[in-house]
C-alpha cells in the first residue's frame, strides 16, 4: 500500500455508517487515514500486509456474530487475528473489541444481563494499564498502587465475558469487567473514546431505554476530561503506529 511520503498509512474499517472515525478524524494527526466503508459493501482485507502501517476497527450496531446481517464480519475477524499476531499495531473499538476478542479465542455474550451500558462512564484501570504503550501515557495511570479510573464515552449491550488466552487485562468498569485488553500487538477498547457528544448523543437516541438529555448533560459537565483522554488515546496510537514503522524500515536499511 502506497502513501505520501513521510506519513504513516492506518487503515479504518467502518462497519456502520453512524459509527465515524469522529473526533479521531482530527486527533489522529500525523498519518493518513485509509478508511474502508464496509457497511457499503467495500471490502474488508484478510492479509495485515494490505492495511499500511496500522489498523482501527470501529463499532456498529450489530452483533459480532451476526454475519448474515454483515457478511463483511468474517473478513475482519480474520484481519484482526492476523494483524494482532503479526505486530501490525490494531486498535479495535466497541464492537471492534470484541471481535478481537472473538478472533482471538475469547468468548463473547449478546445482550449481557447487565444491559445497556451508554452514556460516560468511569473506566477503572488495573495496574497492568501503567506503562502500556497506548494507555499508560493518561492522567493518573503513573502508580500502580492506587485504583484509577477516566471518564469515557459508552454505548453497548453485548460483552465480553472471557478473554483470549495469553490477553492482558487493563481495564474495567462498574457494570462490565472486560473494558480495555491488550493481545499481541492489538488493543481492545469497549467504551468509545473517538465519541465526541454529537454523536453520544445520536446513539442515545436511537435507544428507546436511554435518556438522550440525561447523556448530552453528563458528558457536558465532563467534556474537557473526555476530550483530553479521547486524544491522548488517539495520540498514543500514532506514537505506537510511527514508531513500529521506523523499526520496520530500520531491518530493511
Amino acid at each position: 500500500m502506497s502513501s505520501t511520503p513521510g506519513r504513516r498509512v492506518v487503515t479504518v474499517v467502518q462497519q456502520d455508517v453512524n459509527v465515524p472515525l469522529d473526533m479521531f478524524e482530527e486527533w489522529l494527526d500525523g498519518v493518513e487515514l485509509r478508511t474502508i466503508h464496509a457497511y457499503a459493501g467495500e471490502a474488508v482485507p484478510v492479509d495485515p500486509t494490505e492495511v499500511g502501517d496500522g489498523l482501527i476497527v470501529l463499532g456498529g450496531e450489530m452483533s459480532a456474530v451476526d454475519d448474515a446481517v454483515a457478511p463483511w464480519l468474517t473478513a475482519t475477524r480474520e484481519l484482526l487475528a492476523a494483524a494482532s499476531a503479526s505486530g501490525v499495531p490494531t486498535l479495535a473499538i466497541c464492537l471492534g473489541a470484541q471481535m478481537l476478542a472473538l478472533a482471538r479465542g475469547g468468548r463473547l455474550q449478546v445482550a449481557a444481563p447487565p444491559g445497556v451500558e451508554a452514556g460516560v462512564i468511569d473506566v477503572q484501570w488495573r495496574p497492568e494499564a501503567v506503562g502500556d504503550p497506548l494507555l499508560g501515557g493518561l492522567q493518573d495511570l503513573t502508580v500502580a498502587e492506587e485504583r484509577r479510573s477516566t471518564p469515557m464515552p459508552s454505548m453497548h449491550s453485548d460483552a465480553v465475558v472471557d478473554l483470549p488466552r495469553g490477553a492482558t487485562w487493563l481495564a474495567s468498569s462498574a457494570m462490565y469487567p472486560y473494558q480495555a485488553f491488550r493481545i499481541g500487538s492489538a488493543w481492545g477498547l469497549q467504551f468509545h473514546p473517538e465519541a465526541g457528544t454529537e454523536l453520544l448523543t445520536l446513539w442515545a437516541g436511537e435507544d428507546d431505554g436511554v435518556d438522550e438529555a440525561e447523556v448530552r448533560e453528563a458528558y457536558a459537565r465532563r467534556a474537557d476530561a473526555l476530550t483530553d483522554a479521547g486524544r491522548q488515546i488517539a495520540q498514543a496510537f500514532v506514537g505506537v503506529v510511527s514508531e513500529r514503522a521506523a523499526e520496520q524500515a530500520a531491518l530493511l536499511v
